[in-house]
């Protein structure tokens, strides 16, 4: 994970989800911040992605502005950071 002292993204997930690995890979090799929380390590967690977005798939991203995504591709993934301007077009 790429460490920044207030990063404005929060990937929830699971270590054994795949597709948690995948979003990871991508944020870190644009290398932009993020804070990862395991929501089976963090019950508390689990159940703020149930309340917010109904379910607990992962990965659960929330963005600086409040937007989300739940199980982005990584194109989908790359095109939201491009919109809130972390990577270039």
């Amino acid at each position: 994970m790429t460490a920044a002292s207030d990063p404005s993204i929060t990937v929830y997930g699971t270590g054994w989800c795949s597709d948690c690995r995948r979003s990871r890979a991508v944020l870190d090799g644009e290398d932009v911040a993020y804070r990862y929380v395991d929501i089976e390590a963090e019950p508390e967690a689990a159940d703020y992605v149930r309340r917010t977005n109904g379910r607990t798939n992962v990965p659960y991203i929330v963005f600086g502005d409040g937007s989300t995504q739940t199980e982005p591709s990584d194109l989908e993934l790359r095109e939201r950071l491009v919109a809130l301007e972390l990577i270039p077009s």
